[in-house]
């Protein structure tokens, strides 16, 4: 990420001279005395994520002391902290690398109080809010409501308002432009042509509405969710492609607390501190979005394969977060959604039980119409998520075949001319690609279910051997 600075305010402060709209309550904290002029300090009135009429409160503002009906709530600098000046946040970044979520949720809340919010999506995100109670700070809590989560989500979302006392500040998609989607291309248009443009309408303007009207926001992306998008994020950065209240680039500041953090431990601190969860997850569902979008998660694929499963793997995001990919994948994106190399991305499927195919290896496999041994082979992309997903069934899987007739291996159909080959030639459409080659058979067997788990890989295979 390129370096970037920009300067802060400190945390509101409770103004009881002067009256305006309510935004909502705050902890009170002491005004600085005597601030002079020469320190240049400004008064700025906090803003809402979106309008609100006079007399009414902001939605999910949480605070151990409220705010008497019409107060002002204002940002003050106080002398410290103008005299810091900017701030660098590619090393405040460096800085928080080994810091807990919980210190880091602090952080975030301390320096920019009523102007930063949390993005809730109704999963296991839920962990924010968690780690936001935990601080005692007051917080914001806002969702983007797509009009086609399922049921499950909403009634989560009811359950989380109802825990933390607070109303979630919902954002909606324009009508017009849902309307007009709809009715052109259908309900289900991006089954034909792609996620990109519905979820550029009922997600993407929705957040950039609502990002407009703060300074910082704090997301539940973790690294280990998406390698292929996710595995470099920064605890802190100054956010690549969004713009805060004062726009322009550098207005907004992204907050990652969970960056740095496994699935599992997510999973085992929501346990620990008994907070609800949505009711999909006992379903099988590990990643969660619209309904049309998201399905369970088969044994041996990765959390992200539940989301746009009709889609190649590489750049499996929605548009919330397409900062993450980098100038250099995206230009090697085809059309498929997949790139040709990703630098730095270690091999997969390393075992001596694994055979490692090069083009001509496999060209004479391919060959050959009598053939001593079996064959199972994945055509895979280290990059792709779901090849790294069913990494541990199918080195399990070559272990039980070790010495049974039947050869593992792998080919990788990422580089090069090799994916058009593989497409051509091997019955390739998407990563992983399974194929068996039968001792007696000239063509290879395209194996045609997503579940990766050893047992229906073994299945597969007896049945053809």
């Amino acid at each position: 990420m390129a370096s970037a600075t920009a300067s802060i305010p400190s945390h509101t402060i409770v103004s009881r001279d002067r009256k305006a709209t309510q935004i909502g309550a705050v902890r009170h904290v002491n005004l600085v005395s005597s601030i002079s002029q020469s320190t240049s300090a400004r008064r700025l009135t906090v803003g809402p994520l979106h309008a609100l009429e006079p007399g009414k409160r902001a939605e999910a503002v949480v605070a151990p002391t409220a705010v008497s009906n019409g107060a002002v709530i204002q940002v003050e600098k106080r002398v410290e902290e103008v005299a810091a000046g900017p701030v660098d946040y590619e090393k405040l970044a460096a800085q928080l690398e080994n810091a807990s979520p919980l210190e880091i949720m602090d952080k975030a809340l301390k320096m920019f109080g009523n102007d930063i919010a949390i993005a809730f999506s109704g999963a296991e995100d839920v962990a924010l809010i968690e780690y936001a109670k935990l601080t005692g700070r007051p917080f914001r809590v806002f969702s983007l409501d797509t009009g086609r989560l399922n049921p499950e989500t909403y009634q989560f979302f009811d359950q989380v308002e109802k825990r933390y006392n607070i109303h979630i500040e919902y954002m909606f998609p324009d009508a017009g432009e849902v309307q007009a989607l709809v009715r052109q291309k259908g309900l289900f248009s991006f089954y034909e042509d792609g996620h990109q443009e519905c979820c550029r309408i009922r997600k993407v303007r929705p957040l950039r509405r609502a990002l407009s009207g703060l300074r910082a926001w704090i997301t539940g992306q973790r690294k280990d969710q998406s390698p292929g998008t996710r595995a470099h994020i920064p605890i802190v950065q100054v956010d690549p492609s969004f713009e805060g209240i004062s726009g322009g680039a550098g207005s907004l500041i992204k907050w990652n607390p969970v960056a740095n953090v496994d699935g599992k431990d997510i999973w085992n601190f929501l346990r620990t501190m008994d907070v609800p969860v949505n009711s999909l997850h006992s379903q099988g569902y590990v990643s969660i979005g619209c309904e049309p979008c998201t399905r369970p998660v088969l044994p041996g694929q990765h959390e992200r394969e539940g989301r746009w499963w009709w889609e190649d793997a590489k750049a499996k995001e929605c548009g919330l977060h397409k900062g993450n990919i980098s100038q250099e994948e995206k230009a090697g994106v085809n059309g498929n959604g997949s790139a040709s190399t990703v630098n730095g991305t270690p091999d997969i499927f390393e075992t001596k039980n694994i055979v490692n195919l090069s083009r001509v290896g496999i060209e004479n496999l391919l060959r050959l119409e009598q053939r001593a041994e079996s064959w199972i082979v994945v055509l895979y992309a280290p990059w792709c998520q779901f090849c790294q997903g069913m990494e541990a069934s199918y080195v399990e899987l070559a272990e039980k075949l070790s010495g049974s007739g039947v050869k593992v291996a792998k080919f990788r159909a990422d580089e090069d001319d090799q994916r058009q080959f593989a497409t051509e030639e091997l019955q390739l459409g998407t990563f992983p690609t399974i194929l068996l080659f039968p001792k007696r058979a000239s063509r290879p067997i395209k194996y045609p279910s997503e579940k990766r788990d050893v047992d229906s890989l073994l299945a597969f295979i007896n049945a053809l051997r």
